[in-house]
């Protein structure tokens, strides 16, 4: 072994590091926190009587999806402008600050039952992430090394999905309960506060165009920063790939109640074991990408990572014709014994954690090829892309189900519709397909 070369990075030994961990920590109970308050209100408006309102559960449930994602449309452009003009440490404290006042009115209107004071935290916690996403980007750079920004977007990426999945856990476990409201209230400010002190300890970040004239006006802006992604070729081919993958999670997240109880034949603990398996997978599949990258920014894990997407989420739909069983609903115990489910399972793993290794290089990408004067407004464009992404793959869901398409059918053709954004991707952008090819014949070499 050479003694002149560089460590190996570590994308754990980051959570020992102040450069790191606290922003790691601040992140982490703000996605908590988003999906403990969201998951807690949609449960209440489906269960608890006195949630009643005029709105079917059903429309409710859309209406609160619907009001969160209206913030990202709306101010990711000016929270871009926000990030590059301030230092990043002071803004992500102003927003914990701003969940803080958020989630003390969730409280109220939980205990209360106050249905419009929900729906305006709904969009409140929407604009509280819309105001945290650039500025959580454009920090790594500022503070890793080009050999950790793998590694740290992966442990970013992988925090993001724990904390979603333990927030949708706690959110249902804690609104089950009888003192469901008070306990789940009392939570989401517990959590706020929790954030605010994490961010308490960020390292100061200074702004990198702290003379920029923010605009405020809304649309100027967003069009703005999309000609901004849109003037580099590399740049706008990144952004997109990333808009595809929340495409792509959207599409089966939002399947799994549906797939799991009409399909595979299970309850709501089975539903939640899918969305259990899903985030692990991601998670898992993100911190993978410092090893297989080897320390540095790798887009050849990208058509990797794709290759995954598709090959096991079309298996997925022979394994679900498989494992399909008519009768009463099984628990969780009669479902895992069942061999048939394992390979669902392991498909919904499969597909998942190539998800994780298809995005993460993809985040270090941009961050590593966008000047940092920009960057935050880069990456808020990217949100806007996100937004339009995940409305656009309601509506194709939305459409194909009105036509009487099953849903292990509706995820087979995103499947196979990734095999189509994929191969988009390489003709447009052959550097992906080059390092691929070189990643794959380095391998051996540093086994």
């Amino acid at each position: 072994m050479d003694p002149t070369a560089e460590p190996t990075p570590n994308q754990f030994a980051l959570l020992r590091q102040r450069r790191f961990a606290p922003f790691f920590w601040t992140q982490f109970g703000g996605a908590a926190n988003d999906n403990l308050f969201k998951f807690a209100f949609t449960v209440m408006v489906a269960y608890r009587a006195q949630a009643a309102h005029a709105l079917s559960p059903g429309l409710m449930v859309n209406l609160i999806a619907a009001l969160y994602i209206l913030p990202f449309l709306l101010f990711s452009a000016t929270s871009g402008q926000l990030s590059d003009k301030w230092p990043k440490d002071r803004l992500m404290r102003s927003v914990k600050l701003l969940e803080i006042a958020i989630m003390a009115l969730a409280l109220w209107g939980f205990v209360a039952g106050n249905l419009g004071a929900l729906l305006a935290c709904t969009f409140g916690m929407g604009l509280h992430s819309t105001l945290f996403g650039p500025a959580k980007y454009a920090y790594l750079p500022q503070h890793l090394s080009e050999a950790e920004l793998t590694g740290g977007n992966g442990m970013t990426e992988m925090g993001t999905f724990v904390a979603i999945l333990l927030g949708n856990l706690a959110g249902g476990l804690l609104m089950s309960l009888r003192q469901g409201p008070w306990l789940a209230g009392a939570a989401c400010v517990l959590v706020a506060l929790a954030g605010w002190v994490a961010s308490r300890r960020i390292p100061p970040t200074p702004a990198l165009d702290p003379g920029l004239r923010v605009c405020w006006n809304p649309m100027r802006e967003t069009m703005a920063n999309l000609r901004l992604a849109a003037r580099d070729p590399v740049l706008l081919q990144a952004l997109l790939a990333i808009s595809w993958m929340w495409f792509y999670g959207v599409a089966f997240l939002t399947q799994f109640p549906v797939f799991a109880k009409d399909v595979l034949g299970g309850d709501e603990q089975v539903a939640s074991l899918l969305l259990v398996v899903f985030s692990v997978g991601v998670g898992l599949g993100s911190l993978a990408c410092e090893w297989l990258a080897r320390g540095r920014v790798e887009p050849g894990l990208v058509p990797l990572g794709a290759l995954g997407m598709s090959v096991f989420g079309v298996d997925l739909y022979l394994a679900a014709h498989a494992a399909a069983l008519p009768g009463p609903l099984l628990g969780l115990g009669a479902f895992v014994a069942s061999p048939a489910h394992w390979r669902v399972m392991g498909d919904l793993f499969g597909l998942s954690a190539s998800a994780g290794i298809y995005s993460v290089p993809l985040y270090a990408l941009i961050q590593q090829h966008t000047p940092g004067s920009h960057r935050a407004r880069v990456i808020a464009a990217n949100n806007i892309l996100n937004a339009l992404y995940m409305i656009v793959c309601s509506g194709y869901c939305a459409a194909l189900l009105g036509f009487g398409v099953s849903v292990p059918a509706l995820l087979l053709s995103i499947a196979l519709l990734n095999l189509a954004a994929a191969g988009w991707l390489l003709w447009r952008q052959p550097v992906y397909g080059r390092r691929f090819v070189a990643w794959l014949r380095r391998q051996p070499q540093q086994a």
